[in-house]
């Protein structure tokens, strides 16, 4: 069986590219504050969330990891054409617009039998279908099929969770609470990512997004060992 690790890293539209309605319905909650302070912090709040939804955001980054073959392949914005590998070949990088990157994504999905994601049913699976549609890009694998059925998409999020019936904590706290090196110890978090993307720090982000992966890999092996009762 191929299995393949992904995660995604978005970047919200800026505010002002959106029309007066848009606009308008954005805030109207933030309208109804009764203070203009108050009004001022929920407007941050909703333009700082942005990069949540796949109607008002864009995929900068989509990680792909190949458990077999232990390679992985992240592909990124860039405003220059870029390809380079690790030192040592663990990892290569490939620039492209949105559209590329996602039909390279489908491409490359299309030959695997399981996808392994960290909260990918939730957000990573629909955000990557919504802009594959908004794009006209044909999706190749149905990455939200049969929630209880773990056997084409494994969310780690949902299977640590056992489906909801325990809390849930991010990806940097069960990597801690399981030895694995947490991907939060650089420069770039999923808080201040719109912020380092506007920079062009792009090779940043692509860094950022192979640590997710390995971290994400990491804690697939475990629950597989331990916890996933119908694996052998």
């Amino acid at each position: 069986m191929k299995e393949l690790v992904f995660d995604i890293e978005t970047v919200g539209y800026p505010f002002e590219s959106f029309d007066e309605y848009q606009q308008e319905y954005l805030l109207r909650y933030a309208n109804l504050e009764e203070t203009e302070e108050k009004r001022q912090q929920k407007v941050e709040e909703v333009i700082r969330y942005l990069n949540l939804s796949a109607l008002t955001a864009q995929i900068i980054a989509i990680g792909l990891y190949d458990l077999q073959m232990g390679k992985g392949l992240v592909l990124f914005q860039s405003e220059s054409k870029e390809h380079y590998k690790t030192n040592d070949g663990e990892f290569t990088f490939h620039s492209g617009d949105e559209k590329y990157i996602i039909e390279k994504f489908w491409e490359i999905a299309s030959k695997y039998d399981r996808f392994i994601s960290f909260n990918g049913r939730n957000f990573d699976a629909p955000f990557l279908l919504l802009r594959s549609a908004i794009l006209r890009i044909k999706p190749t694998k149905n990455l939200l099929s049969y929630r209880y059925d773990a056997k084409l998409h494994c969310d780690l999020l949902e299977q640590f969770t056992f489906y909801g019936l325990t809390r849930k904590y991010n990806l940097d706290f069960y990597c801690k609470v399981f030895g694995i090196d947490s991907p939060k110890r650089g420069d770039v978090t999923g808080y201040n990512i719109n912020e380092v993307f506007n920079q062009k720090r792009y090779r940043e982000i692509a860094e950022y997004c192979s640590q997710d992966l390995v971290a994400t890999k990491e804690l697939y092996l475990i629950y597989k060992e331990y916890l996933e009762f119908n694996s052998k």
